[in-house]
C-alpha cells in the first residue's frame, strides 16, 4: 500500500478534523519536556541549589548535562519511574512479556451446553435447597470427581519486548480474547491456566468531562515530592501533563465535553477510545491488551486509534497487544504499525513473527493471495476453511489446513525456531542484566508519596486516594443535574405531602398517635430513599474493576469517598425534608427539639445508606439484592416499636427490635418530642363522656372519669408525654442520649466497616458472558437442527468447490414479477441544536432500482446512517425536505411494512432463541396468506445462510457481537421485504466468511429482483465489486459521487482519475476514495471540494436525467384498481396471539424476575404473619389485624420496583419492531399485561395463604367465606400494582425517571388511605377528595370490614380503662348511658369501684367511625378493579402516543 497517512507533511488549513499525527504528538511531547526542564532549572537557581552553576539564560544549555540541566523526560512520569534523588539519571521501568506453553481450559466437555433457567426450575431449585446444602456438606468429606474441562487455548509461546506492539489475528472463536485476558492476568473466568507468563475496554463515568476523567487519573498517579523536579507543584505538573496528553491525542477540543455513554450524550466513539488511551497513559500500566478495539469504527477512525497506541508504545516503552477479529478492521496502514503478528486458529498458535514475513510464510505452505487483499485479511482468511484458496498445485490433501496441522507446520518452521531462540535469549538477558530490574524497583519507591508503604502497589497513600475519590464523586454528583434536581424535588414534594397530611397537629390526646405516625413516616421515607443505593453500587462495578486494575486506588477508598462526597448533598436534602415535616405538623417548636430530630433522622439515613450499599456490594445482581432486602425490610419496618410495642412482641422475635437501627432512631425521635410536651385529655378519649344529646357527664376529665390514652391517671386531664411513652411503648426518655444515639452511631460505624470489608474482600465474581446459553430442544426443533447439521457437514466436506454453490432462500417467482423503483432528490435534513438548526444532509439525490445492490459510504460523520434513516422513514425529529418517491409517487402507509431495515443497534428480545426471533419476524411481517410451514422453512434457509446452525437454540442475550449482528440481519431477511432492503453497517464486527457470505447473499437477492441499499465501511476490494452502485458522502452530508462502480471498480476509478486522484494498483479503491476526499487523516486530493466537482460533472446531470426518466415511466403506468393499503401484514388477533406467546416464553425463561417476585411475596407475607401469629380477640389484636391487612397496600410499590425496568426494556424492543410495522402498539400494551396475569394470581395466592391462616383470619361473622373475598381483593391489588407500574413506565422516558414515581405514589396512597392517619383526624381538604380517590382506601375498607365484621372483642386486663363511679352508684348505673351511646362494654357492671371499660365489644365499632361499612365491601372491591382497568387503558394510550424514541 502507499505510504501511511501519517507520513503526509501538510494539512489543509481549513479542515479541522479530529485525528492523531505521530510527528505532531512527538513534537508536543518534546515541548513539554523543555517546559518542565526550564521550570525545574529556574526553581533550582532561585533556591541556590548546587545545580545553580548551570546557565539558565538559554534553553540550549539546559540540555547539555549537569545535574540541574538534565532533561526532564515525560516518559518517566507516565511510567511512574522518575528518580528525584538522581536528577541526572533516568531510571526506566520497562517490562517485556514472555509466555511459554500457555494453555487455558474452561469447565465443560466438548459437547457440554449451558441451558437457560426457567421459573419452574427456579421453584424446584428453591425447594431442593436444603438437600443441596446437605449434599454439598457431604461432598467435602467424600472423594469427588473433577468437572470435565476443555481446552480453548492450546500451548502457545512468545516474547514481546518493551516498546513493541503485537497484532493478534483470528476469526471469532479463535481464542484472541482468551489470550489477551490471560496475558492481562484476568483469569477468573477459566477453570485453569497453565504455563509460564512473566512480565519482565472503554468504560468511563459518563457524567464527568474528559478533563475531569484525566485529572482524576493523574491525581492518583502524580509522583511525590521526591519524584518531581523541584519548583513544580502537583497541580502545575498535573495541568501540564493533562494538556499535553490531550494535544498528543488531538482531543483538546473535547476537554470540557462529557465522556458520555449510550444514555448520556458525550464525545464520539473514536474520541472516547482516545480518552481510554490517555487515561491508561496516566497510569503505570506496563502491559496493555486491547481486544477488538476497532470494532464499529470506520477505516480512518480505526487507523487513528491504532496510531494512538503506537504513540503510547513508542513514547512510554510500553508492551502492547491488540486483537482484530473482523475481516475489514485492519487495513494495511494499521497492519504496518505493529512489530509482531500472532495468528490463532481455534485456540492454536499457527504463526508468531514479524508482520513483513507472515504473508510469505502462508504463501509458502500453499495458500493463494487474492488481488487487492490486505495482509491482515489474507492471514485471517488462511484460518477460515470457507474463505481460503489454495495456490496452484496445492489442495486440502497436501496443505496444512486444520488447526492442528497448521500448528504442527508452524512448530516445524524456522519461525518457531527463531521464536524459541529469542525467548531463551530474552530470559537469559532478564536473569543476567539486573540493572533494569533494580532501576524498576527504585523508580517505584521514588514515585510514592510520603507515608506510603514500600510494599504498597499504590503511588498515593490511602488518605490521598480517599481525598481524590471524594473530589471526583462530588463533581459527578454536582454535574448530574437530572439526578440532583429530581432527588431534591422529589424529597421536597414528599415532605410537603407528609407535612400537609399531618398539618398542625393538636397538642391534645388526639394528636398523640398521629405525632408518632408523622415521626415514623418521616423517618421511614427518608431512610428508604437510600434503597436506590442497591442498583447504584452494581452500575459502578465496571469502573471500579478497571481503575483498581490500573492500581489507581484501593477499592476500600471508594466506599469512604462515596460517603464523604455524598454528605453535602444528602445533609442539605435531609435538612430541607426535616424542616418541612417537623414544622408543618407542629411538632415541638424549639431549636433543641428540631436539631435533635434532624440528628436522629440524618444518622438513621446514613446508617441505612451504609446498609443498602453493603448489600449492593455483596450481591451479584439486582434480583439477588432485592431478595436479600426482602428478608430485612419487613422486619426493620415492623420492629421499630411503632406498630408493635417492644413488650408486646413475640418472645422468640423481640430480639429483632434490639438489632434494628431504626428502632433506636424512632425511639430517640419519639423521646425528643414527647419529653417536651404534655397532652390534654378531651373529646373521645374521656370515659365516660356525653354522647349525642347527652349532658350527664362533665366535658373535661372529672374525678369520676378516666382518660383512655396511655399514661393517664384517673381524674387527671393532663398526660405527660414521658408517661405516654412509658405506658404505650415501653420507652424511657432518659435513654435518648445514653442509649439510642450511641447505639445508632455504632450501627453507622458498623455499616461503614462492612462496606470496606465487602468491597475489599467480598466482591462477587461476575462470570464472563463468553458461553452461549441454550433453550432445550423439543421434537420439532431437534429434527430441524439435525437437518441443518447434516447440510453443514456436507458443505464442509466440499471446501474445494467454488463459493457460488450457496443456495439462496427460495421465493415465489410472483413475488419478483414487478418490483418498484425507489428515488430521492433534493434531500435535505435539518435538526434542532441549541441556538438554531444544523444541516446534516444537503441536496442528496439517487435511486435504487429493482435487482441492484447500492452501497452508501462516507467518512465518519458524513451522515451515512442519517441518510439511511431518512430514506427508511425512521427519523421523528428534525425537518426533512425533498422528494422521496416509490414509482414516482409519494410513499404510502404500507411503505414501512414493505421495507426491512437492519439497524446497527442489535435490539432483540433477549430470552428468545435465534430461531424464535426469526420466526417472530416471519410470522408477523410476511403476508398472512403465506402458510406457517412455508414461513418456518424460509427461516431455516436464512439460518443456514447466516451460518447460525449451531446457535439456532441459543438465547439472544448470550450471543456475542458477531452473532447478534447476523441475527439482526436474519430477522430482517425473514420478513422477505417486497420493496426495499436497508442495511446499516451489516458487515461491521463480522468475521471474514460471514461478511463474504452476507454480501454474496445480498448480491444473489438483488439478482432475483430485490432492491438493496446499505451502508458499509472497510470493505475489501473483492466485496466492493459486489455492489452495483455507490452513493459517496463527505462531511456535512454532501454528495461526492453517485453512480456505477464497475468491474475492478474501473468506473469509479476513472471518475476519480479524471479529477486528479489516481488509485495505485495495489490499493483498495474503497479505502483510497475515502482518503482522496479527505475522510481520513490525509488532506483531500486536489484543490477543489469534491462536492463541487460532482455538481459540475456530467455524471451528476446523467443521474438527474435518469431520475426524471424513472418518474415519467412509472407515472405512465396506471395504478391497479382497488389497491388496498394496510399498515400491518396480519390481523390484530394474530398479532396478539403471537406477541403474547413470545411474552409468556420470555417470562418463563426469566426466573430471576418472576421467582424474585414470588419469593418477595412469600417471605414478606411470612415475616408479617410470624409477628402477628394466631391473633386473638383483644383490642391490640384487633389493631394488629388492621396492621396485617395494611401490608397488602405495600405490594404495588414492590411490584412497580421490579416491573418498570422490564417494561421499559420491552418497549425498546417494541420501538425497533414498531418502526417496521410488525405489530400494533395496542397489541404491545395488552400483551404486556396478559403475560403478567398468571404470575400475579400465583403471587396473590401465595401471599394470601401465608397471611390468612397463620394470622388466624376468618373469626368474624363472614367466616372462612370472608377469607375467599380477601383473596379476590388481593388479586385485584396485584393487578392494580402491575398496571400502575406499567402505566408509570409507559409515560416515563427512562428507568431513572420511572423509579422516581414509586416512592411518591407509595407514600401518598398509603398516607391518605385512613390507617396511619385515621379518617376522623384527616384534614377536611384531604378528606374531601384525595381520601376518596385513593385506591388503597377501597382496598383497606373492603378487607378490614370483611375481617372485623361481627368479630367479638374481649379486652385483656391491661386494655381496660379504669374509672371510679360516684359514691353509691354501680358502674352500670354511672356509665350505662355512655356505653349504650358509644359502644364497648363494662366488664364489671355491678361493681361500685374500679369500673373496667372495654372500648369495643365487636369489630364493627372499630371501623364504623373510620367511614368503613361492611355493606359496601363489594362496591369497594370493584372500585379497586375499576382503577386497574383505568391504569390499563391509560397504558394502552401512552404506548400508542409516547415512545420516547428520538432519532
Amino acid at each position: 500500500m502507499v505510504s501511511t497517512p501519517g507520513e503526509v507533511d501538510t494539512l489543509n488549513g481549513e479542515d479541522h478534523r479530529s485525528f492523531v499525527d505521530i510527528q505532531q504528538a512527538e513534537a508536543t511531547f518534546n515541548e513539554l519536556s523543555r517546559q518542565l526542564t526550564a521550570r525545574s532549572a529556574n526553581a533550582l537557581s532561585r533556591t541556590g541549589s548546587a545545580a545553580s552553576t548551570a546557565d539558565v539564560n538559554g534553553p540550549q544549555d539546559l540540555e547539555k548535562g549537569g545535574e540541574a540541566g538534565a532533561p526532564f523526560d515525560l516518559r518517566e512520569y507516565l511510567s511512574s519511574s522518575n528518580d528525584a534523588n538522581q536528577r541526572a539519571g533516568i531510571k526506566h521501568k520497562h517490562v517485556g512479556v514472555t509466555w511459554e506453553n500457555l494453555e487455558v481450559n474452561v469447565i465443560g466437555g466438548a459437547d457440554s451446553k449451558f441451558y437457560v433457567g426457567t421459573f419452574g426450575g427456579a421453584v424446584l431449585d428453591f425447594i431442593m435447597t436444603p438437600f443441596v446444602w446437605i449434599w454439598a456438606a457431604l461432598l467435602t468429606i467424600l472423594p469427588t470427581k473433577h468437572l470435565p474441562t476443555r481446552t480453548i487455548l492450546h500451548k502457545s509461546s512468545g516474547v514481546l519486548k518493551p516498546g513493541e506492539m503485537c497484532l493478534v489475528l483470528g476469526c471469532p472463536g479463535a481464542g484472541c480474547t482468551t489470550f489477551l485476558k490471560t496475558i492481562a492476568n484476568q483469569r477468573s473466568d477459566y477453570a485453569s491456566v497453565t504455563g509460564d507468563v512473566q512480565y519482565a475496554d472503554d468504560v468511563h463515568i459518563a457524567t464527568l468531562t474528559v478533563a475531569q476523567t484525566l485529572s482524576f487519573a493523574l491525581s492518583t498517579k502524580t509522583p511525590g515530592p521526591n519524584g518531581r523536579l523541584p519548583g513544580i507543584s502537583r497541580k502545575e505538573f498535573d495541568e501540564l501533563v493533562q494538556e499535553t496528553l490531550l494535544k498528543m491525542l488531538n482531543i483538546s477540543h473535547t476537554s470540557q465535553t462529557l465522556v458520555g455513554d449510550e444514555y448520556v450524550r458525550g464525545v464520539s466513539g473514536g474520541e472516547r477510545k482516545r480518552v481510554s488511551i490517555a487515561e491508561m497513559m496516566a497510569t503505570r500500566a506496563r502491559v496493555q491488551c486491547w481486544d477488538n478495539s476497532t470494532r464499529g469504527l470506520d477505516a480512518s477512525t480505526a487507523l487513528d486509534f491504532s496510531k494512538s497506541l503506537r504513540i503510547m508504545t513508542d513514547i512510554l516503552g510500553q508492551t502492547t497487544f491488540q486483537s482484530v477479529r473482523g475481516r475489514y478492521q485492519a487495513g494495511e496502514g494499521i497492519y504496518d504499525l505493529f512489530d509482531k503478528v500472532m495468528v490463532i486458529d481455534k485456540g492454536r498458535q499457527v504463526f508468531f513473527g514479524a508482520p513483513t514475513e507472515a504473508r510469505a510464510y502462508f504463501e509458502n505452505i500453499g495458500y493463494k493471495s487474492l488481488p487487492r487483499q490486505s495482509t491482515a485479511d489474507y492471514l485471517t482468511g488462511c484460518t477460515d476453511p470457507n474463505e481460503r484458496q489454495f495456490a496452484p498445485g496445492h489442495s486440502v490433501e497436501n496443505t496444512p489446513s486444520s488447526p492442528e496441522a497448521l500448528e504442527a507446520a508452524y512448530f516445524k518452521s524456522s519461525y518457531y525456531n527463531d521464536l524459541t531462540s529469542s525467548l531463551e535469549k530474552f530470559k537469559i538477558h532478564v536473569e543476567t542484566e539486573r540493572d533494569d530490574q533494580e532501576a524498576f524497583r527504585a523508580a517505584v519507591l521514588d514515585d510514592k508519596k510520603r507515608g506510603v508503604s514500600k510494599k504498597s502497589p499504590y503511588t498515593l497513600g490511602f488518605t490521598g486516594q480517599v481525598r481524590a475519590l471524594t473530589i471526583r464523586q462530588f463533581k459527578m454528583r454536582l454535574q448530574d443535574k437530572f439526578q440532583l434536581y429530581t432527588s431534591f424535588g422529589m424529597t421536597t414534594i414528599l415532605a410537603l405531602v407528609i407535612g400537609g397530611a399531618y398539618f398542625n397537629l393538636p397538642p391534645d390526646a388526639g394528636g398523640a398517635f398521629t405525632r408518632g405516625s408523622v415521626i415514623f413516616a418521616s423517618m421511614l421515607t427518608i431512610c428508604l430513599d437510600a434503597f436506590s443505593e442497591l442498583p447504584t453500587q452494581m452500575f459502578g462495578r465496571p469502573i471500579l474493576r478497571k481503575q483498581t486494575g490500573y492500581g489507581l486506588y484501593r477499592p476500600a477508598a471508594t466506599a469512604i469517598g462515596n460517603t464523604l462526597a455524598d454528605i453535602p448533598f444528602s445533609a442539605t436534602r435531609v435538612l430541607l425534608f426535616d424542616i418541612i415535616v417537623y414544622f408543618m405538623p407542629h411538632l415541638s417548636r424549639t431549636a433543641g427539639g428540631f436539631w435533635t430530630f434532624h440528628l436522629f433522622n440524618y444518622v438513621a439515613f446514613l446508617t441505612m445508606q451504609g446498609f443498602f450499599r453493603t448489600f449492593g456490594l455483596l450481591c451479584a445482581n439486582f434480583d439477588t439484592a432485592f431478595r436479600v432486602a426482602t428478608f430485612f425490610m419487613p422486619n426493620i419496618i415492623q420492629y421499630t416499636g411503632y406498630m408493635i410495642p417492644s413488650f408486646n412482641m413475640k418472645r422468640w422475635l423481640f430480639w429483632i427490635y434490639y438489632i434494628n437501627p431504626l428502632s433506636y432512631s424512632w425511639a430517640g425521635s419519639m423521646e425528643n418530642e414527647f419529653m417536651r410536651i404534655s397532652m390534654l385529655c378531651d373529646g373521645s378519649y374521656v370515659v365516660p363522656r356525653n354522647g349525642p344529646g347527652m349532658t350527664k357527664y362533665p366535658d373535661v376529665v372529672g374525678p369520676y372519669q378516666a382518660c383512655t390514652l396511655y399514661g393517664s391517671s384517673s381524674g387527671s386531664s393532663q398526660i405527660p408525654g414521658s408517661s405516654y411513652l412509658d405506658a404505650g411503648y415501653g420507652i424511657d426518655v432518659k435513654d435518648i442520649w445514653r442509649r439510642n444515639l450511641l447505639v445508632l452511631i455504632g450501627w453507622l460505624i458498623f455499616f461503614q466497616v462492612t462496606q470496606l470489608v465487602s468491597i475489599e474482600y467480598l466482591q462477587p465474581v461476575v462470570p464472563g458472558t463468553s458461553a452461549n446459553v441454550y433453550a432445550r430442544e423439543n421434537a420439532e426443533t431437534k429434527e430441524r437442527n439435525a437437518v441443518l447439521r447434516e447440510k453443514k457437514s456436507k458443505r464442509v466436506g466440499k471446501q474445494d468447490e467454488t463459493k457460488e454453490d450457496m443456495e439462496v432462500p427460495s421465493s415465489k417467482p410472483a413475488a419478483y414479477a414487478h418490483r418498484k423503483t425507489f428515488t430521492w432528490e433534493g434531500l435535505n435534513y435539518h435538526v434542532p441544536v441549541p441556538g438554531g438548526t444544523r444541516r446534516l444532509l444537503h441536496d442528496v439525490c439517487g435511486y435504487v432500482k429493482p435487482g441492484t445492490l447500492t452501497a452508501l459510504m462516507g467518512a465518519s460523520g458524513a451522515g451515512k446512517t442519517t441518510c439511511l434513516d431518512v430514506l427508511a422513514q425512521r427519523k421523528n425529529i428534525g425537518v426533512v425536505s425533498g422528494d422521496i418517491l416509490v414509482e414516482g409517487r409519494p410513499i404510502d402507509s404500507d411503505f414501512a411494512r414493505g421495507t426491512a431495515y437492519a439497524e446497527q443497534m442489535d435490539v432483540h428480545e433477549g430470552t428468545a432463541t435465534v430461531r424464535e426471533a426469526m420466526r417472530f419476524s416471519a410470522y408477523l411481517r410476511q403476508p398472512a396468506e403465506v402458510s406457517k410451514a412455508e414461513k418456518d422453512n424460509y427461516v431455516e434457509e436464512v439460518i443456514e445462510l447466516l451460518e447460525l446452525q449451531d446457535l439456532s437454540e441459543a438465547l439472544v442475550f448470550s450471543l456475542n457481537v458477531e452473532a447478534r449482528k447476523r441475527l439482526t440481519i436474519g430477522v430482517e431477511l425473514a420478513s422477505k421485504p417486497e420493496l426495499l432492503l436497508f442495511l446499516d453497517e451489516p458487515t461491521s464486527g463480522l468475521d471474514a466468511q460471514s461478511a463474504w457470505n452476507l454480501v454474496r447473499f445480498l448480491r444473489k437477492l438483488a439478482d432475483q429482483g430485490q432492491a438493496i441499499l446499505c451502508t458499509i465501511h472497510q470493505p475489501s476490494s473483492l466485496l466492493f465489486e459486489s455492489f452495483d452502485r455507490l452513493l459517496l458522502l463527505e462531511r456535512g452530508g454532501e454528495t461526492v459521487y453517485f453512480g456505477d462502480i464497475g468491474a475492478d471498480s474501473h468506473i469509479l476509478r476513472d471518475y476519480f482519475s479524471r479529477n486528479g486522484a489516481d488509485c495505485p494498483p495495489n490499493v483498495n479503491p474503497a479505502e483510497y476514495m475515502l482518503e482522496a476526499i479527505g475522510a481520513g487523516i490525509t488532506p483531500r486530493v486536489g484543490p477543489r471540494d469534491w462536492n463541487d466537482i460532482w455538481l459540475d460533472s456530467p455524471e451528476y446531470k446523467t443521474v438527474r436525467d435518469e431520475i426524471t426518466t424513472i418518474k415519467q415511466h412509472a407515472l405512465s403506468i396506471p395504478l391497479p384498481p382497488n389497491t388496498k393499503h394496510s399498515t400491518y401484514a396480519t390481523s390484530f388477533l394474530f398479532q396478539l396471539k403471537t406477541v403474547v406467546k413470545r411474552n409468556n416464553i420470555a417470562l418463563w425463561r426469566s426466573p430471576d424476575y418472576v421467582f424474585s417476585r414470588l419469593f418477595v411475596h412469600a417471605f414478606f407475607s411470612l415475616f408479617i404473619s410470624l409477628s402477628f401469629l394466631q391473633l386473638g380477640n383483644s383490642v391490640r389484636d384487633l389493631q394488629y389485624r388492621v396492621f396485617g391487612i395494611f401490608w397488602v397496600v405495600i405490594l404495588p410499590a414492590i411490584i412497580m420496583t421490579q416491573l418498570e425496568p422490564l417494561f421499559i426494556f420491552n418497549r425498546r424492543v417494541f420501538i425497533r419492531e414498531a418502526s417496521s410495522k410488525i405489530y400494533s402498539p395496542y397489541v404491545f400494551a395488552i400483551a404486556q399485561l396478559i403475560g403478567e396475569i398468571p404470575y400475579s394470581v400465583l403471587c396473590a395466592i401465595v401471599y394470601w395463604v401465608l397471611m390468612v391462616y397463620p394470622m388466624g383470619f376468618g373469626k368474624g361473622a363472614a367466616g372462612l367465606n370472608g377469607t375467599g373475598f380477601q383473596l379476590m381483593v388481593i388479586i385485584f391489588m396485584e393487578l392494580f400494582g402491575v398496571t400502575l407500574g406499567q402505566l408509570m413506565a409507559s409515560i416515563s422516558s427512562s428507568v431513572q425517571i420511572a423509579v422516581l414515581f414509586t416512592p411518591f405514589i407509595g407514600v401518598v396512597l398509603s398516607t391518605f388511605c385512613g390507617v396511619t392517619l385515621p379518617y376522623p383526624t384527616l384534614n377536611s381538604f384531604w378528606r374531601s377528595w384525595l381520601y376518596q380517590l385513593d385506591p388503597y382506601t377501597r382496598t383497606l375498607a373492603a378487607m378490614v370490614s370483611t375481617e372485623l365484621h361481627g368479630l367479638v372483642i374481649e379486652c385483656q386486663a391491661d386494655e381496660f380503662t379504669i374509672f371510679t363511679p360516684p359514691p353509691g352508684q354501680t358502674c352500670s348505673a354511672w356509665a350505662s348511658d355512655f356505653v349504650t351511646a358509644v359502644g364497648g362494654y363494662l366488664d364489671n357492671p355491678n361493681a361500685t369501684d374500679s369500673c373496667r371499660y372495654c372500648e369495643y365489644s365487636v369489630g364493627d365499632q372499630f371501623f364504623l367511625p373510620l367511614n368503613i361499612s361492611y355493606s359496601n365491601r363489594w362496591r369497594d372491591a370493584f372500585i379497586l378493579f375499576a382503577f386497574f382497568i383505568f391504569n390499563f387503558i391509560v397504558t394502552i394510550i401512552a404506548s400508542r402516543f409516547l415512545r420516547y424514541a428520538k432519532r
